[in-house]
């Protein structure tokens, strides 16, 4: 069941005035769950994560056992896989052209979903192994394969779409490999698709989403997360 609990919310930030950051892009960016901020707590764990976007899609979790831990100093949320963690929001993201997503992950396992549809089986974005990255649409998927970088370490990604062209940064590298898929993204969960399948285990530290692409916002985006 996704409601919000009352729980006790923190947030912070130390970056500096003037400075790039996701919320420069103005309505572009359709959600932002951004490291350190927007969290609210039921003990120790993340029951909420306020989008920080103009868009609302706040992301959330009532089931106590099913929220992933949060560690204060370095803003991360832990999902432990074998519980089926995830957050998830009623107001799902829907991207039908380009689009842009970045971000900050440590997985603790493979073949796990980063962000999807927890509706249907048919969206989503999945760490298949540590030089994989599937994304799929509308029922098609593609594999991106990575020749520089470990999918499995502690890494910032940036994944984009330019005129159905989906290309993969790894820690500020783009990949060699580019694949081809149309069709329309929809969001409406971290770390689980539909039946909670393919659940995933580890860190997430920030996500963002935009519905545009460019090569100044990929810039932007990788040079802000290497920072988290």
């Amino acid at each position: 069941m996704l409601a919000l609990k009352l729980g006790m919310s923190i947030g912070g930030s130390n970056r500096p005035m003037g400075a790039w950051t996701p919320a420069s892009e103005g309505t572009d960016l359709v959600a932002w769950y951004k490291n350190k901020e927007g969290i609210t707590l039921n003990g120790s764990d993340v029951s909420a994560w306020a989008d920080s976007s103009t868009y609302s899609h706040d992301m959330v979790q009532a089931t106590a056992s099913e929220q992933p831990a949060y560690n204060a100093s370095t803003g991360a949320l832990t999902f432990d896989k074998t519980a089926a963690q995830s957050l998830q929001t009623t107001s799902q993201i829907s991207i039908s052209s380009d689009f842009t997503v970045g971000v900050r992950l440590y997985p603790s396992a493979v073949n796990v979903i980063v962000l999807g549809d927890n509706t249907t089986n048919n969206e989503f974005f999945k760490i298949s192994n540590s030089t994989t990255l599937r994304f799929k649409t509308d029922g098609t998927h593609v594999d991106i394969t990575v020749n520089d970088g470990n999918l499995s370490d502690d890494n910032y990604l940036v994944v984009t779409r330019a005129s159905n062209v989906v290309s993969l940064y790894v820690n500020g590298t783009l990949q060699t490999d580019t694949e081809t898929l149309e069709g329309t993204v929809d969001i409406d969960a971290i770390g689980v698709r539909a039946t909670d399948a393919n659940p995933y285990g580890g860190i997430i530290q920030e996500v963002q989403i935009y519905d545009s692409t460019s090569a100044e916002l990929t810039a932007n985006i990788n040079t802000y997360l290497s920072t988290l």
